[in-house]
């Protein structure tokens, strides 16, 4: 079975026992996080499609780590001018264990 969860403004194909990053979420290590927001699930028979999200769909998912990623560096530069910048980001992710779908 799996289903299309929408977290953090993007979507994402889920299957059970599935590892995943999405953009941060509040909750520690080993807390447990329901989605809503499904958008379809299939996998058995038929898929179902939700307008907007299905009704009575949940995806139920174990946080497995909160981190930050590798640094990402942006340069500007503005030839002839003297104009140089350098910027630095990492951006903050959790990491999820799918456990459960339920359509």
């Amino acid at each position: 079975m799996y289903a299309v969860i929408e977290t953090g403004g993007k979507q994402y194909m889920v299957e059970e026992g599935m590892n995943l990053r999405v953009e941060k979420l509040e909750g520690d290590k080993g807390n447990e996080l329901n989605f809503d927001s499904i958008v379809l699930v299939g996998g058995d028979g038929k898929p179902r499609v939700g307008t907007p999200y299905v009704e009575g769909a949940t995806v139920t998912a174990k946080v497995a780590e909160q981190g930050r990623e590798r640094k990402v560096l942006v340069y500007h530069k503005k030839r002839r001018k003297g104009y140089e910048k350098r910027h630095g980001h990492r951006q903050s992710y959790t990491e999820l264990t799918i456990t459960k779908i339920n359509a």
